[in-house]
């Protein structure tokens, strides 16, 4: 059997994509502290740890990131009632989990510049920095009965250093190891998130099919020739000196 165009170029097609549940945007703030006094590795290794009086003019700043291995984690999904502009209707309460990752970064006066390891290494076994990963836990209701996927995506995600306290440094010359630790690291994070809930689905819908734009055109740039000096030649050449004596 062949397939004929029902309308002019429209067909029928059937075609796989996600249907979207539910979605939700929130924002989110909040507040991550460092231990006091944890050791942080920072990079690369100087010949010498920064002084008392370098760290006194020191800047902190930081970038938060989704944790690359586990950004999102779905611990529980329960049903709950609820009577919305009058109608009875079943979603879904959401305990989810969103890990992430900090990074420091500190400026001496001087202008040199150290970053915070990642908590671990690349082939390492043994976390660096534990302390830059963290955790924060959320409550969200949609509609997101089982079977369906949740997907969480950060459309704004940063932080700013509320405070650093002091700062002192250390460098273990038999390790080559340099570690700066903050009395009271503060800072504060703001995201808005994008939370929906989806499920795969087939569809069937008329449309047409997309045709080929033409070809921009390029002409040939006409002939470029350069430029004379007309008051040399030929009228300076020719003979012609104005002189009719």
């Amino acid at each position: 059997m062949q397939a004929k165009n029902l309308n002019g170029g429209q067909e029928l097609i059937c075609m796989n994509v996600d249907k979207v549940y539910d979605w939700v945007i929130e924002e989110r703030n909040f507040e991550f502290t460092l231990p006091s006094a944890t050791a942080v590795t920072f990079l690369p290794t100087p010949t010498a740890a920064p002084t008392t009086a370098q760290l006194l003019g020191a800047t902190v700043t930081c970038e938060v990131e989704p944790d690359p291995t586990t950004p999102i984690e779905i611990l529980d999904r329960d049903d709950r009632q609820f009577v919305i502009n009058g109608d009875p209707v079943t979603l879904q309460q959401l305990n989810i989990r969103k890990n992430f990752v900090i990074t420091l970064t500190v400026t001496l006066a001087d202008g040199r510049v150290f970053t915070s390891a990642p908590p671990t290494l690349p082939g390492a076994t043994t976390p660096i920095n534990p302390f830059l990963r963290f955790s924060r836990c959320e409550q969200v209701t949609l509609c997101a009965p089982e079977g369906t996927d949740v997907e969480v995506v950060f459309t704004d995600l940063d932080c700013f250093v509320c405070s650093s306290g002091t700062i002192t440094a250390v460098l273990d010359t038999t390790t080559g190891v340099l570690t700066f630790a903050f009395s009271n690291l503060q800072i504060s994070i703001v995201s808005c998130q994008s939370i929906q809930s989806t499920f795969p689905v087939t569809v069937e819908f008329l449309a047409e099919f997309c045709e080929p734009r033409d070809v921009l055109p390029t002409p040939c740039p006409a002939p470029i020739r350069p430029d004379q000096c007309p008051v040399v030649f030929p009228a300076f050449g020719n003979g012609d000196n104005g002189d009719n004596g």
